[in-house]
């Protein structure tokens, strides 16, 4: 085909696709090289609609563009590379895999091939649904193109990147096999969508770095301005533990020592507080101090004199006051309060519900441990006083069933109180700090007040329209935040029935609610993988944290409010920085969803509760005295396990540390999977 013919092809074609402005240059740069035209004048002769040579021609590149066994063809010698791979390499090599993945298959629904994209999808999902298989699920919705504008989790992905870690033999390998099997298809969807981070030496271990995959894009331009916002994290000014930090009224050690001794005399005075858990916890304690002796106090004050002290800010919201009685049993409970670390491990008392036919959605425990709160798939809420229960001589909390003997005092009344009032499953149950009121949430979408001295309902609040998962208090009480599948979460007073401020921005449901120890902001976390910091205030977010794989179920906040620690459906725990929005480290450990977590008194310690039936103990302070070493080689693995106290067949559903470091868990016993 000579020089002329071709001009005339790629004329033809530029007309034949609706190029009007690109044939007319052409043609005129054309014209500008041929003096005498006679090229123009062969381009207005040719009859490209029945040109059999220039029709062909055309056909062929159109057909190898939109051919649909490209994409599986691609895929599949692709995967079959990284699979057959150095295993030195293969961990690394496969990362790549899910993004040309996903890519592959909106790309494929994008064109019109509906059929191929189903089969390709349900060829290789396998390789991903251990990871991925809530987005796999989302992206099974996606099967016509105008499902790519109109889904936001589809338009999203089409919109960012994902950022991949990768070291220079994988990145090396990678590029060689694209170029060598001439694989332009691939090389184009990883080049579009993919941003390696390389880096030199040896690969890591799949498991040893959490941001090893991140999406980045839009979204993460959005998250990236919003962290640069500057929050206020320390206590409040004048608050109980400030008081007694400058009065000097904490005690020694020994100190301690001899008010745990007294635990039975105070707890008598208390009229919500249990006795006998008292006792019990005061010579577990007394028991554990004189094993280990001058030694444990050395190596707790040591780790308590490194830590910096927390700012302190003033309040946002108008605090409500709090009763001298309520004051001075707080400031009693800080005085006594055990100091933990790593040698000296707390004394745990675990409630278990029995007859509950899987019925008990969650578990709540007030501050003194001495009230435990049950909400049920029944619409039913049920509130355990421990120190009856200790009278009465049976240490089971029943659950639906009323008829059982068991579930009835010497005096013929039920050892628990029967709250009754949602008209759908209760999903979230939470006491106030004095123990005198209990906040419920249910899938009617009502959040309701109830006294536990009266026993009744005093107030329903209607704002969300779906069902309403979680509800905490603030450490204050008056004010509490809630948030629901409406993707929302909102801020409540106890005197008004209409929310105060709502919190909108997460792109799932908003799964679960924290405040921060000084009352200025809540945390959420949400299906969408997220968490997210909100101002109480403004109303607005000024921290967004991605790195979790799964949909956020459980947050906690470090008393002095630097830290927060946020566990996901696979068992993940971060633990973040609230200024600087970075993940401090990975906790991994549990191999299941992760229901509750709760810092001790002085943040030496997170508890973590899990539907793998354990309760795990992790050592805070380690995760913060990092090397420059440590920093520079962003090793994530920091933050040790101390214990496990694994339950026979107890999914834990609630943790607190009281405020004298007692640590109280709770679940439901379950019948073991055969």
């Amino acid at each position: 085909m000579d020089p002329e013919q071709v001009d005339e092809f790629v004329m033809g074609y530029l007309k034949k696709k609706g190029f009007n402005s690109a044939a007319k240059q052409l043609q005129e740069a054309l014209h500008h090289n041929n003096n005498n035209g006679g090229s123009s004048s062969s381009f207005n002769s040719t009859d490209y609609h029945n040109d059999p040579e220039l029709t062909k021609l055309i056909r062929s590149f159109s057909q190898s563009e939109n051919d649909p066994t490209r994409y599986r063809n691609g895929y599949s010698n692709l995967r079959s590379w990284a699979y057959n791979s150095l295993d030195l390499y293969k961990h690394e090599l496969l990362r790549v895999m899910y993004p040309v993945f996903i890519h592959c298959y909106m790309d494929l629904v994008g064109k019109g091939h509906t059929q191929e994209a189903r089969a390709f999808f349900n060829s290789f999902r396998k390789d991903h649904e251990m990871v991925h298989l809530r987005d796999l699920q989302k992206l099974e919705g996606v099967l016509v193109p105008s499902h790519l504008e109109e889904m936001e989790f589809a338009r999203s992905l089409r919109q960012s990147k994902v950022n991949i870690k990768i070291c220079q033999y994988s990145y090396d390998l990678l590029l060689q096999y694209l170029h060598r099997t001439e694989s332009t298809l691939m090389l184009g969807i990883i080049n579009e969508h993919i941003n390696f981070q390389v880096y030199s030496g040896q690969p890591n271990s799949s498991s040893d770095d959490i941001d090893a995959v991140t999406i980045v894009g839009s979204f993460q331009e959005t998250a990236d301005h919003v962290n640069q916002k500057e929050i206020q994290w320390g206590l409040l000014e004048d608050s109980l533990e400030d008081r007694l930090e400058k009065t000097g009224s904490l005690l020694s050690d020994s100190e301690k020592g001899q008010g745990e001794s007294k635990d039975g005399d105070m707890d008598d005075n208390s009229k919500k507080r249990s006795t006998e858990i008292g006792k019990q916890g005061s010579s577990l304690k007394k028991l554990k101090k004189d094993k280990a002796g001058n030694a444990t106090a050395k190596v707790a004050r040591q780790e308590t004199s490194t830590v910096s002290p927390a700012p302190r800010v003033k309040p946002e919201l108008a605090l409500p006051v709090m009763s001298t009685d309520v004051e001075e049993s707080i400031l009693e409970d800080l005085r006594n309060r055990v100091q933990l670390s790593s040698v000296a491990m707390p004394s745990v008392s675990f409630y278990t519900f029995v007859n509950t036919h899987n019925g008990l959605n969650c578990a709540s425990i007030s501050h003194d441990g001495s009230l435990v709160a049950g909400g049920f798939s029944d619409s039913s809420i049920k509130v355990w006083d421990m120190a009856k229960i200790g009278q009465a001589g049976s240490g089971a909390l029943q659950g639906e069933s009323d008829t059982n003997d068991q579930n009835v005092g010497p005096n013929g009344r039920r050892n628990y109180t029967l709250l009754l009032g949602h008209s759908g499953p209760v999903y979230s149950a939470t006491f106030s700090p004095p123990g005198d009121f209990v906040l419920s949430s249910s899938a009617d979408t009502t959040i309701r007040l109830w006294s536990t001295q009266l026993n009744a309902n005093l107030v329903c609040y209607k704002g969300h329209n779906y069902p309403v998962w979680d509800v905490q208090f603030s450490p204050f009480g008056h004010y509490f935040a809630s948030c629901s599948h409406d993707r929302t979460a909102r801020i409540w007073s106890m005197d008004r029935v209409q929310p105060l401020r709502i919190m909108a921005g997460h792109l799932s449901d908003v799964d679960c609610v924290q405040w921060h120890p000084n009352c200025n902001y809540i945390a959420t976390g949400s299906s969408d993988k997220t968490v997210r910091l909100w101002d109480v205030q403004t109303g607005e977010c000024v921290r967004i944290f991605i790195g979790h794989r799964s949909m956020v179920l459980s947050l906690a906040m470090s008393p002095d409010g630097r830290y927060m620690a946020s566990g996901d459906e696979d068992g993940t725990i971060m633990m973040w920085d609230l200024s600087t929005a970075r993940c401090i480290t990975p906790l991994m450990g549990h191999n299941s969803c992760v229901w509750s977590l709760s810092y001790s008194g002085e943040g030496s310690l997170l508890a973590s509760g899990s539907a793998d039936c354990t309760v795990k103990l992790w050592d805070v302070t380690s995760s913060t005295k990092l090397t420059k070493a440590e920093e520079k080689n962003g090793n994530s693995n920091r933050l040790r396990s101390l214990r496990t106290f694994p339950t026979k067949s107890t999914p834990v559903h609630a943790l607190r540390f009281s405020r004298r470091n007692l640590l109280f868990a709770a679940g439901a016993i379950s019948k073991p999977t055969s």
